[in-house]
């Protein structure tokens, strides 16, 4: 008999944690919803609780343009090579002048305004990602083999709902082109979850990556904007411009943020075909971002 109520005692606690549980993530998405509310963007938005499992997404399985987020596509897809031995950090990559294109966002180019440099690959690997250089990009993808290699590298992890198929000079010379480097939000944090949790890199790979996004210098404002002061978070960024008629096609973040207590959840923002400003565009995304982190926050307590 005391058994029977025992288990039925933990039958109704697993309910009422359940019901809890679900008012919150209910609560959750109302809170985002209003954030949305009258925007003039279409906002796809996925989170996934590394450790607790515990998900929500927004447009999760629409296509939206990547911009420079599939800069950490690249960077998995060239330490992928790294691991098998056919590069390595410290080897010289020969930057020639023609390979620093104008009118496009590049460190590398200022640094090194003639080229003729020889740059270690972890130096190329570094500005691409933290500092999301343009040129850097494109150095990498010819080193690969171009955008095909990385594509298909990224659906053998089994994440599919992505496609890269450009690099940032085709990108800049046609509005259009930047819609083929798609991904669905949910392909995003998937791929996030697989590259932390799954031993995808070596150690030492996995490491400099890591690294190399939480020293991440872009987008300040977004996924980390409202965060505490000192919140890690890997994240990589993606901005597309503004066309004449005053839309812009993409302003992106996506990221790991670990919590206090050590556990961790990917999230991926696409703001796309937005007529808001740069700042209300990053807004969408910091509001949000700091709403996710109170719910996962409140929950690890």
């Amino acid at each position: 008999m005391k058994k029977t109520i025992y288990l039925s005692c933990l039958i109704l606690l697993g309910l009422s944690f359940h019901s809890m549980a679900q008012s919150q993530k209910k609560q959750l998405r109302e809170q985002i919803k209003q954030v949305l509310a009258h925007k003039k963007a279409d906002v796809g938005i996925s989170v996934y609780g590394i450790e607790s499992k515990d998900t929500l997404s927004i447009n999760g399985d629409k296509h939206y343009p990547m911009q420079s987020v599939f800069k950490f596509h690249i960077a998995m897809a060239v330490l992928n090579q790294v691991d098998k031995g056919k590069f390595t950090l410290s080897q010289k990559i020969h930057i020639k002048k023609s390979d620093l294109l104008p009118n496009t966002w590049s460190p590398i180019r200022d640094a090194h305004p003639n080229g003729e440099v020889d740059l270690p690959l972890s130096e190329i690997l570094k500005y691409t990602v933290a500092q999301s250089d343009n040129n850097g990009c494109d150095i990498l993808m010819r080193l690969l083999g171009g955008p095909k290699p990385i594509n298909d590298y990224i659906h053998s992890l089994g994440v599919k709902d992505v496609a890269i198929q450009a690099n940032e000079e085709e990108m800049h010379k046609e509005w259009n082109v930047q819609f083929s480097n798609w991904s669905t939000p949910k392909a995003t944090t998937d791929l996030l979850v697989k590259f932390y949790t799954k031993n995808l890199l070596s150690k030492d790979s996995f490491n400099f990556l890591w690294t190399t996004m939480v020293e991440t210098t872009t987008g300040v404002n977004r996924i980390k904007g409202q965060l505490p002061k000192g919140t890690i978070v890997g994240h990589k960024t993606g901005t597309s411009d503004t066309n004449k008629a005053g839309v812009t096609a993409a302003i992106n973040d996506i990221g790991i943020v670990r919590l206090p207590n050590g556990k961790l959840y990917a999230i991926a923002f696409f703001v796309c075909d937005t007529k808001e400003n740069e700042a209300t565009n990053e807004k969408i995304i910091s509001d949000i971002s700091k709403l996710v982190w109170d719910y996962f926050n409140k929950k690890s307590k």
